[in-house]
């Protein structure tokens, strides 16, 4: 399952635009736990954003209260999005003994605006499937940089995770301890946070080459699970993009 929705990257900071963009490349995600493998695999890419519904990758919102001009562009949207922590007891021997920890979909609202060179976006999202069965919070800013043909957007990320959501990817229960190498350990509520760069070059009016590189580092409370062995974990993706405008 986590496989799959890995294909499901979310891209949640752009600027609204009436087109539709798509591409595809190649996408990886390095994973935290011990000795777990990297995630590599195609991906799609898709954005869209009429001012009323949009798709920025997998990640998509329809807008219900916002204003959008020349100088300054906002809105409140209903949103939604997948989630690809998890993993499984055959992914690493480490592991034997814990249960499954399943990807799961997150609903719920989000906020974005952008005046000038600068946009800001902050989201709140409660798991739609009862597998972390809590919620997370999130606010980004970000710039961007025009230079010719080179596009860069820059930003930085802040992650509020409940106990429930860091528990259940992260604690090992008494059962599993039991079952498993690991002591018992349940986390507690805690930030973490993430920097990170969108890249577009201009090929030409149609197609761009496209790349993305993301660094999480991982809260004090995910650190100290027994199950890491690292502080942070990346990804990113390489893709050529076509523009279509309408």
């Amino acid at each position: 399952m986590k496989y799959l929705l890995a294909l499901l990257f979310s891209l949640t900071s752009l600027f609204a635009q009436e087109k539709i963009t798509i591409g595809l490349g190649p996408y990886i995600q390095s994973q935290p736990y011990k000795d777990v493998d990297h995630i590599v695999l195609p991906s799609p890419v898709f954005f869209y954003d009429n001012s009323i519904f949009y798709v920025r990758w997998t990640r998509f919102g329809v807008y219900f209260l916002g204003e959008k001009s020349d100088d300054i562009s906002w809105g409140f949207s209903l949103t939604a999005q997948p989630r690809t922590n998890g993993y499984s007891a055959k992914d690493s021997s480490h592991l034997n003994g814990m249960d499954e920890k399943k990807s799961s979909w997150e609903g719920g609202i989000a906020f974005s605006a952008s005046f000038e060179n600068s946009y800001i976006e902050m989201i709140y999202l409660r798991d739609l499937l009862n597998r972390y069965n809590s919620y997370i919070a999130k606010a980004e800013f970000g710039y961007s940089l025009e230079y010719d043909r080179l596009s860069i957007y820059p930003s930085l990320v802040a992650i509020y995770q409940d106990r429930d959501f860091l528990n259940y990817y992260y604690g090992v229960t008494q059962d599993e301890s039991q079952k498993s190498l690991h002591n018992f350990y349940t986390p507690k509520s805690d930030l973490k946070y993430a920097a990170q760069t969108y890249i577009s070059y201009k090929i030409d009016e149609k197609f761009s080459a496209f790349f993305n590189a993301r660094v999480d580092l991982l809260s004090s409370e995910a650190k100290n699970s027994p199950l890491i062995n690292q502080d942070y974990y990346y990804s990113g993706i390489a893709s050529l993009i076509y523009t279509f405008d309408f």
